[in-house]
Order: C-alpha cells, then structure tokens, then sequence
C-alpha cells in the first residue's frame, strides 16, 4: 500500500482523534460554566495547548495561525498557542526514499549529484532536504508528508469547535469568515504546484528591488508535493540583533519593500511573515524562504487600505467608512466605525508619523498590538458580534508579523517616507493591469 493510499481511513482516524482531543476540551469547559464553577482561563488555555501539541500537524499550524492575531482570541489562549513548535519529528531515511520514489520515480536518486539524508527542516506539513543537482547548483527539496490532504480536512472539520468554543467565552466577534480564510491558505499550501507559480510571482514582482532574493524553482524536479528550488544561504535574523543601528535599519527597510512593493503595486502580500521565513545575507541582502501561504487581492482591496490612511491623514471619516467597506465590513455603526479606527491608528501610526521612529516605542515584540486591540475587543462585546470580512484576516496577520520583526530589530526608520515611496504612483487601473499581466505570466489566478 502507497503512503497517499487509505485516505479516508487515515482520516476517520485523525477525526476520531482530533474530535476527542478537542472535544474533551470543549466539554470540559462547557461543563464548568453550566455548573457555574468559576473557571480559570490560564488552566484552560493550558489544557488547549497541550490538547493540540499533542496532535501536531496542520491543526497546530492553524492554531499558531490564531494566536498572531491580537485578540482573535483571548489574551491567555493566545500566549499559550505562541508557544506551540512548528517543529515536527522528521521523517527517517527509508520513508524519505519511498516518498521520493513516488514522486519522481524508482531511479530519483539519479537525477541528483548528491541528497542529503538528514533533514535540514522539519515543521507541520513537511520537511526540506538539502541536495546537489546534476549542474552543481545547491538545491533544497521541500517534501510533504503522506497523507496532509486528509489530515487537513480532517482538522479543518474541527476547527468551527475551536471557534465554537471561543463564542461561548465572548461574543465579540463573528469567526465564521475566519474559518473560511484559514481553510483556503491551508489548503493551498499543500500544493506545491501553487506555490512554484507564487515562487515565479515574486521573481517578477521584485526582480527591480535590490537586496532582496527569490529562489528558483526546478521544474523538472519538482511535482505537486515535491518543491525543489535553489539553495539560497543565510543567517537567521536574530543573529543581526546585536549589529550597528545602521545595519539594522538597512535589513527592516529592505523587509519594508520586500512586503509593500507587492502589496501596493500587485495586490498580493507574503501572509506569514515570521522570522523562519527569512534569513539575512552578508551583504545584508534578504533572503525570502517560503511562498505557501501568499494572499492575493482584488486591486480595489489596495485602494482601500490607501484610502484609509488618506483617511486617517486628514481625519475625514467619510472616507475611512468607504474603505471600511472596500475591505468587505458590512453595517457600520458610528460605534463600529470608532473601534475600528482606534485599531487603524496603531496599525498605520509609524507612517502617519513623519519622523525617525520605532514601529512602537517601548513595546516588546510579543505584546505588540496586544493593548489596542484590548481596548478595541471591550467596545465590540457591546457591538458584537462582529464579523471580520476574510479579506482582512491575513493582511492583519502580516501586519502584526512584520511589525514583531522591526521590534526585534529595534529598527529606527522614517516609516512615513517608506510608505509614500510604495504608494506615491499608486492607480488603480495600473495596479489591474500590472496584476494581469505578472499573475498571467506566473500562471497564478486572479483573484476573484
């Protein structure tokens, strides 16, 4: 029997352990309030974490997914889910071989000058192995386990309880747009085809942006859960904490670019940007490691997150309801409209500010956000629920991300002239057509 055979027994395993892992949990907590025992949130969020590390896989993946999010969900959940590693076990030589085999044939070995046994990578979905091809060039060959398919729909059947369960605690907010988003991103990083064209997407997005580097996929070697694509060399960005001023901010204003410049002319943003996705050359250039979970918008989506900051600029809130509403939010009271701007001003204060700035003074990297959207959470309990248009779940992600990592490099930038570089000839009908042609080419599908 092939690793990818006996799908839908492996999956009513996985349901049977996730539902009961879950579950248990979700019953647990249940019970306490119906008996009216006083729960304790930190015990809870606890016994969650441990319920899902236990699982591993993609469930874990949707869970570190929640807690970037400030506030998605409560405080004491998320810094319980913060903790979970995205490191999995690897697989051993002989699966390796066998997975190997069914993707590129029984002779694969080969078609390389050299593979190396060890995993250089381990995480939820996958593994990397570092290789040589037959040219010489480094390679690395991103493997996925058997099975993810079905262990992904699977978890994703169980995720309406995590959320579920969340509704019980605070109504605050509406998660089933969230539920979808999350569903689609997992579900397309298991194809390793998509990720090869999104790959392609950035070598044309970026092919003018100096310092910043994209690898190269080899078709050829690759299949829809085989990627392999050139080696590039780094070190991980914390090794830069302890650089000059000067070199701290020249790496975040790359990082700057590396995110804007596709969002602000393509529509198109790197949704998960952690610090394990990016590694720093010598001469300080960026290395961009992983293209699975990429977020494309409609260009009028673009529009709307610079009309909101001309918004905020003039303090005309007419124009912050328009853009509220490009980004999909429905009914919008003058009381929604106020809470969501408090979270607007602290996600575009460093460029509202013309000045040589932090991204957040005097905040460390995990508490970033974490108090507006406190502030934000207690005024949509008496609004709610509120429900966050799909749109605006990942762009909030990366948003959050990229800010953690400008706070750990304690970089010291004009945000506001950064900003207006990437927008200054911002039109919608170019944005289209740019889009059109650059998706076109990387064969990725427009956004619908």
């Amino acid at each position: 029997m092939s690793d990818e055979e006996n799908t839908l027994g492996r999956r009513l395993k996985r349901y049977a352990n996730v539902t009961t892992t879950i579950g248990g949990t979700a019953a647990r907590m249940a019970g306490s309030r119906m008996l009216g025992i006083d729960r304790d949130e930190k015990l809870e969020a606890a016994d969650l974490k441990a319920a899902l590390g236990n699982l591993k896989g993609p469930l874990m993946k949707v869970a570190q997914m929640l807690s970037t999010v400030p506030d998605l969900v409560p405080a004491n959940f998320a810094a319980e889910l913060a903790t979970l590693q995205t490191q999995a076990p690897p697989m051993g030589w002989p699966f390796v071989r066998r997975r190997m085999a069914s993707e590129l044939g029984p002779d694969w070995e080969k078609k390389f000058r050299a593979f190396e046994r060890e995993a250089s990578a381990a995480a939820s979905l996958g593994q990397v192995h570092k290789a040589v091809d037959k040219q010489g060039r480094n390679l690395a060959c991103k493997l996925q386990y058997p099975d993810m398919a079905s262990a992904v729909e699977a978890d994703l059947a169980q995720l309406r309880i995590l959320f579920s369960l969340y509704r019980r605690m605070d109504r605050a907010i509406d998660p089933s747009e969230i539920a979808d988003e999350v569903g689609e991103r997992l579900r397309e990083e298991l194809d390793y085809r998509r990720e090869a064209a999104h790959i392609a997407l950035y070598r044309i997005m970026l092919k003018d942006s100096t310092g910043i580097h994209v690898p190269e996929v080899l078709p050829e070697l690759s299949t829809g859960r085989l990627l392999t694509m050139t080696w590039i060399s780094g070190k991980p960005i914390l090794e830069f904490k302890s650089r000059s001023q000067a070199d701290r901010n020249r790496i975040a204003e790359t990082m700057f670019r590396a995110w804007w410049h596709p969002f602000s002319h393509y529509a198109a943003i790197h949704g998960d940007p952690h610090l394990g996705n990016y590694t720093i050359r010598d001469d300080l250039g960026l290395n961009l490691l992983d293209y699975g979970c990429i977020r494309t918008f409609r260009p009028e989506f673009v529009g709307g997150v610079i009309s909101l900051y001309t918004a905020l600029l003039r303090n005309d809130r007419d124009m912050a309801v328009h853009a509220y509403e490009t980004w999909g939010f429905r009914n919008l009271k003058n009381e929604l409209v106020d809470a969501l701007n408090i979270w607007a001003r602290f996600i575009y204060a460093p460029m509202l500010d013309d000045r040589v700035r932090t991204v957040a003074d005097g905040i460390e990297p995990s508490a970033y956000g974490r108090k507006e959207a406190f502030q934000v959470h207690q005024l949509l309990k008496e609004l709610g629920p509120v429900k966050p248009p799909r749109e605006f779940v990942f762009m909030d992600r990366a948003a959050i991300g990229l800010g953690a990592v400008f706070l750990h490099l304690q970089a010291e930038m004009n945000f506001h002239d950064l900003f207006h570089a990437e927008i200054a000839d911002f039109s919608l009908a170019e944005v289209k057509g740019r889009q059109r042609k650059a998706f076109d080419a990387a064969g990725v599908p427009l956004p619908a």
